[in-house]
């Protein structure tokens, strides 16, 4: 193994740019996984048993679709969502072809995790709040978010984290990042030392994310 090589990777403008598409995948894929998964989430928390909207053909149908989404391993969604991914974006490989796939795995994932967040809410201060005149609006957002909170900060670190080995698999079918220059150089190349670099990335990153989710999560945990 040459070390000196794996230093100067480092700085090589390839993994560089392929450390910038992998940020740009997760960041966005974030964004828009939380935009669809937190509503979502709450609503089907709301239409469980015993709670505000309470709808149990509402409650199976989106519960239902959640859990098919969350049985298909990502890969395989990958594949299925090609046509999808092209019609949307207008590619189904690179950056842009990757969004598409991620989100749609990663929001039914957030979503079922906000819920668990929201049924850890203690339902005495629900009813109190009900007690008071308050609306489903006012009780969503004047506290069951704001009870919820260090849970749905840990769901969203669980979901980025989870959204970054999802970024390396794309690499599979030309998703660009880290892990199609992983899999072009360290598989089909047979590259040591371009694998190990982008691992020991990813190792990072990763640790980087769940270092500041649970700092999050102790500093808007209640004492």
């Amino acid at each position: 193994m040459d070390w000196m090589r794996m230093i100067q990777l480092f700085i090589d403008p390839e993994i560089i740019q392929a450390t910038k598409d992998t940020l740009v995948m997760l960041g966005l894929s974030t964004l828009f996984t939380i935009v669809i998964g937190l509503p979502l989430g709450i609503i089907v928390f709301l239409c469980s048993e015993g709670q505000l909207l309470s709808n149990k053909l509402m409650y199976t149908i989106l519960s239902t679709v959640i859990n098919i989404f969350r049985s298909i391993p990502f890969v395989i969604l990958m594949i299925m969502l090609i046509e999808v991914t092209r019609f949307i974006v207008g590619t189904s490989i690179g950056v842009r072809g990757t969004i598409p796939p991620l989100v749609i795995a990663a929001a039914p994932f957030f979503a079922r995790l906000v819920e668990t967040s929201l049924r850890e809410v203690d339902k005495g201060v629900i009813e109190a709040a009900q007690a008071m005149g308050a609306s489903p609006n006012q009780i969503i957002w004047r506290v069951l978010l704001p009870e919820s909170r260090p849970g749905l900060i840990a769901g969203i670190t669980i979901t980025v984290v989870t959204l970054v080995s999802y970024t390396a698999m794309s690499g599979i079918i030309g998703g660009g990042g880290l892990g199609d220059l992983a899999i072009r150089y360290g598989y089909q190349r047979f590259d040591t030392e371009v694998m190990l670099i982008t691992v020991f990335i990813i190792i990072v990153l990763v640790q980087i994310l769940q270092m500041l989710g649970d700092r999050l999560v102790l500093r808007f945990t209640r004492k």
